[in-house]
């Protein structure tokens, strides 16, 4: 299905010094990619909703790697309020951050909005990150350089013909569930692209991932949106995913290899594994881009406050 692996663990580098946080690892390939990590001597913060499963996947990277840089932090991307909490709570601790890999997501789930009335999709994925990213960005621009890696996917090609429909967004009858994750995975890619261009000059390296077709939870909102009829037809497709070890292996790319830095790659878009992949034309319109930005920037002070962004203190 991809191309002979070009990147593989050991060639993750020595990380001593070197602080990431990666949403969502507590499970599937963001597990993994906390455990390479802290493997190659990162400390990693797990950034996730659930404590218990987060300090249990604490447990066992600490066992398997006999290392222990490795924490917890809360974070539930439903709650802007939540992600908010937890970037301070990142900051307080005065820390660098060299690594931030934008992991977490859910895929295809029944209609649902979050804490703040935000299609759940759109905001876990792409608006939970953009502001956890923007309350990081000083610390990250400080730490340069320093790598931000978003989790896209090859989905981002399912939307409809405007890329994103910004006014349906929040219209429970406008889309399908996947159509509805698609565009938020096309907001990943162009919430890249515009960040990128914030960061000129900074020594700040931001890419987008597909990582791939991965055997992994992500798969259960089908169930939700689709009923348990689809289970038989997704373990046959299963059959034909690769494995959470392979998943991780593109983001791991990006977040560390010293490619990254030697090439200039920036705003890029990556398929497993390692390699320079295609994206559509909506992936690839700045101005898209620029009004994604400008719209999630607009939303989040709606809910937050407009000294939301404030760097002060």
């Amino acid at each position: 299905m991809f191309n002979k692996k070009r990147f593989v663990f050991d060639n993750i580098p020595d990380l001593s010094g070197k602080v990431a946080i990666v949403t969502g690892g507590n499970n599937g390939i963001g597990f993994i990619t906390v455990r390479e990590l802290v493997r190659k001597n990162a400390h990693v913060f797990i950034a996730s909703r659930s404590k218990e499963k987060g300090e249990a996947a604490i447990e066992i990277i600490k066992n398997e790697t006999k290392k222990d840089a490795v924490e917890f932090l809360q974070l539930d991307l439903k709650s802007l309020n939540s992600v908010k909490s937890a970037a301070e709570t990142f900051l307080a601790k005065n820390l660098p951050l060299h690594i931030l890999i934008n992991n977490a997501g859910i895929m295809a789930t029944a209609f649902e909005t979050t804490q703040d009335g935000i299609q759940d999709q759109f905001g876990v994925n792409h608006l939970g990150h953009f502001l956890f990213t923007n309350l990081l960005l000083p610390t990250i621009k400080a730490s340069a350089p320093s790598r931000i890696v978003n989790i896209s996917s090859v989905a981002h090609q399912n939307t409809p013909p405007a890329g994103i429909e910004f006014d349906k967004l929040n219209d429970p009858n406008a889309h399908t569930a996947f159509i509805r994750y698609g565009q938020s995975k096309l907001a990943n890619i162009l919430f890249t692209i515009e960040l990128d261009k914030r960061l000129s000059g900074t020594n700040v390296y931001c890419n987008s991932v597909h990582p791939g077709v991965i055997k992994s939870d992500l798969w259960n909102g089908f169930h939700s949106s689709w009923g348990s009829w689809i289970k038989p037809f997704l373990n046959v497709l299963k059959l034909f995913m690769i494995t959470p070890e392979e998943g991780a292996l593109t983001q791991l790319y990006c977040a560390t290899s010293p490619e990254i830095e030697e090439k200039n790659h920036c705003a890029k878009y990556f398929v497993p594994y390692g390699e320079l992949g295609k994206t559509t034309a909506q992936a690839k319109d700045e101005e898209l881009a620029k009004q994604l930005w400008d719209y999630s920037e607009k939303l989040v002070k709606e809910k937050l406050g407009d000294d939301v962004f404030s760097t002060d203190g």
